[in-house]
């Protein structure tokens, strides 16, 4: 089990090998700022490599999931002392988090309520699944601000595909959650926050019926396919599988199976 950094942006809440991280600045809307995704990417970070955490619950606190980034550290960056290269730093900086979280071993689920903004949407489409009330507002308004939804924009393509990403991006369109669910952002609504607990325990049991080293290696075929060649795909595949089958997990797996019983993982 990984020793979790210490935050004051987050709450972090353990439950039996399942993770919630709380985004914690309820006074500015969850504004992702710098402390913030500092803080988020150390835990992310210290939890890549445990597999006794088998799945990562992102929440905010108070009325809203998160309204992207902070405009304050985005004001700051346009003095004239700023350098290009700090910005780009900047920006590279944001794309690492989301990436980071997308490739997370664990099963993600993310939790959207009140507001998913800009980079908050962004946070929200590198989960692996997305549960939002009907109502809660999703929007990317980066080109009404004069700049592009930059890191953001291929996590939203990912779940979107490129066509309905065009329309949102370019318009700078807002939307509610059902408008979400039926453009592949979100996979299920809920009609309040109170009925979040009864999807996402249903979730965490369907996880936990699935080993955690088997899913790791998914994810991590699941992400390869848009952007390998046939030939290193057949390879990526083929030494996931007989790495799993081999291992542990598999041999357990397998053998509960024709048992009947359940394996140990569950």
């Amino acid at each position: 089990m990984s020793d979790l950094p210490s935050t004051e942006t987050l709450v972090l809440e353990r439950d039996d090998g399942w993770l919630t991280i709380w985004l914690n600045r309820p006074d500015a809307r969850n504004a992702l700022s710098a402390e913030m995704s500092s803080e988020l990417a150390a835990v992310v970070a210290a939890l890549s490599g445990d597999r006794s955490i088998r799945g990562i619950t992102f929440r905010g606190k108070g009325e809203v999931f998160c309204a992207g980034g902070d405009l304050k550290a985005f004001r700051a960056l346009m003095r004239e002392d700023v350098s290009k290269a700090e910005v780009v730093a900047f920006s590279r900086s944001a794309g690492e988090l989301f990436h980071a979280v997308n490739t997370l071993p664990q099963v993600t689920v993310m939790l959207v309520h009140g507001a998913a903004m800009a980079g908050g949407l962004g946070l929200a489409c590198a989960g692996d699944m997305i549960v939002a009330t009907e109502d809660a507002k999703f929007a990317l308004t980066e080109t009404m601000l004069g700049i592009p939804p930059a890191q953001i924009a291929p996590f939203v393509v990912q779940r979107t595909g490129i066509a309905a990403a065009r329309r949102i991006m370019l318009t700078a369109a807002r939307f509610d959650g059902r408008e979400a669910a039926r453009l592949g952002i979100v996979d299920k609504t809920v009609p309040d926050v109170a009925a979040f607990a009864a999807v996402e325990a249903k979730i965490r049991d369907s996880v936990r019926r699935c080993a955690p080293g088997a899913n790791a290696i998914t994810k991590n075929i699941v992400h390869a396919a848009g952007r390998m060649g046939p030939e290193a795909m057949l390879d990526l595949a083929a030494d996931g599988f007989a790495e799993c089958l081999l291992g542990e997990e598999g041999r357990e797996g397998v053998a509960a199976f024709l048992e009947k019983r359940k394996p140990r993982w569950t």
